[in-house]
């Protein structure tokens, strides 16, 4: 069996120390901070003794727990138990079952996001509990896996997070309640045992590493203070203001932008107020860069855009990118899904099209797959956006002036609980919504290469940055 590569700080140690003894044990902090890891550690310690046979590992998804917990990058669960565990399901979710000193062990991976995700677990007795992104899990998932809990011989709970909004629901609901009745005195001395990393508190990353990972942050910005510092802290002022300070500094002329491996197109649909609007993107070989192109929109006449409006603005604009960049295909429209009407409009158009197309045969014509959007956490897309504006790989034509207005008007809106972008109509929140739907199928991609296709993977798990990096951890 290969041995695995711990190597901890005196931090970390310090925190596992207490981890044993403790029932509560929260690791909060930076990206790349070894967070997870110390949790794996003393779950799997505590699991050899422990006198409960069914244990629970959750992330935001099924998936993102038995990446995250289980494998972990060799890291995980299944390796520290390497010759003595096996998969294989149970009670209808998958689970690793361990052979240990006091007898089998069965921890159970479950995904915890969903307000029905409670049910996977609901009727069971479960021992210790370890969840990775605990701010993913849905609130009903929490109060379900701690009343799960009540009957355990051995109780311990392991979970971790990077910081978000202070207002944040496990801040208000769980974190903030027990610091505050800890610091009062009013907790069991070894019930709440938190700790707070940095990305400089991991002993196992190079300064050079250090120096490749803030690279992918503009400084100062949300992600930064977040997933570098592991500062929590609310969404506030400018989205991209590195992009709004100089946003000529984004731009390309076509004869610079190289050679296209594929572009996609990106639509958001129009209604009462808001336009319909039309976003073209180009990815180079390899997604090491990926370009807006152009733009455009179209007017909803007081809120009455028909199908025929759509199909004949959707038809120009890529007979339009087509023209602009021949020879590049052009794979897919990503569309809002919540207008599907509009969609199955934009399909019978297109086969309209191709037989008049091969009637007539014209080879002018794109047909590209008209399809749903995939409509990730806007801060999802947002933080993808930041991190290639700050690597310099994401850039914007002359031809995109509705997507240049977007991306430096927007402003975050200090209202909301969650990241979101303020739209009161005061920035054009429809051209960001289409140039995001262009590309958010490609995120992974744009972080680690790969095939054409589009990815089919969850969207928790191997997101951008923060899921991608706490993968690592």
């Amino acid at each position: 069996m290969k041995p695995i590569p711990f190597q901890f700080s005196e931090k970390h140690r310090l925190y596992m120390q207490r981890a044993r003894i403790c029932t509560l044990n929260v690791a909060e902090g930076a990206v790349r901070s070894g967070k997870t890891v110390d949790n794996l550690f003393v779950f799997a310690h505590l699991l050899d003794f422990s006198r409960d046979r069914l244990h629970l590992a959750t992330g935001a998804s099924a998936r993102q727990a038995k990446a995250i917990l289980g494998d972990g990058n060799g890291f995980g669960l299944e390796w520290i138990f390497q010759g003595r565990c096996r998969w294989a399901p149970y009670k209808g979710a998958e689970a690793l079952f361990v052979n240990t000193t006091a007898g089998e062990k069965i921890i159970l991976f479950v995904g915890g996001k969903n307000a029905d995700a409670y049910k996977r677990i609901r009727g069971l007795s479960i021992g210790m509990w370890i969840a990775t992104e605990i701010n993913l899990h849905h609130p009903t998932m929490i109060r379900e896996a701690f009343s799960r809990q009540i009957a355990a011989k051995d109780r311990h709970i392991f979970w971790d997070l990077n910081p978000e909004s202070p207002g944040a629901v496990i801040y208000r609901d769980y974190l903030d309640r027990y610091a505050a009745q800890s610091a009062a005195g009013t907790l069991e001395e070894t019930f709440y045992n938190y700790e707070h990393f940095t990305i400089f508190d991991n002993c196992t990353i190079t300064p050079a590493r250090i120096r490749e990972i803030t690279a992918q942050y503009e400084e100062g910005s949300l992600w930064y203070r977040r997933d570098i510092l592991g500062e929590r802290c609310a969404a506030e002022g400018m989205v991209y203001p590195r992009f709004a300070e100089n946003p000529d500094a984004f731009l390309v002329e076509k004869d610079e932008i190289g050679p296209l491996a594929l572009i996609t197109v990106g639509v958001d649909f129009g209604g009462n107020r808001s336009k319909t609007t039309f976003a073209a993107v180009g990815f180079s070989p390899g997604f090491r860069y990926m370009t807006a192109l152009c733009d455009a929109k179209l007017d909803n006449h007081m809120g009455e855009v028909t199908s025929e409006d759509v199909n004949a603005a959707c038809e120009a604009f890529l007979l339009r990118v087509a023209k602009d960049y021949p020879g590049v295909p052009i794979r897919y429209v990503f569309c809002d899904n919540e207008a599907q009407y509009l969609i199955h409009g934009l399909k019978r158009a297109q086969k309209q099209r191709r037989t008049i197309s091969n009637t007539d045969k014209r080879t002018n014509i794109p047909f590209p797959s008209i399809t749903n959007a995939r409509k990730r956490p806007i801060h999802e897309r947002i933080r993808c956006e930041t991190s290639l504006l700050a690597a310099g790989r994401l850039r914007l034509t002359r031809d995109c002036p509705l997507l240049r207005v977007g991306l430096s008007g927007a402003v975050w809106d200090a209202s909301k609980e969650k990241d979101v972008r303020l739209d009161n109509f005061t920035s054009d929140i429809d051209i960001l919504d289409a140039f995001e739907y262009a590309f958010e199928q490609y995120m992974e991609k744009l972080v680690s290469g790969g095939s054409l296709a589009p990815d089919s993977t969850e969207t928790a798990g191997s997101m951008l940055l923060s899921q991608h990096d706490s993968f690592k951890e």
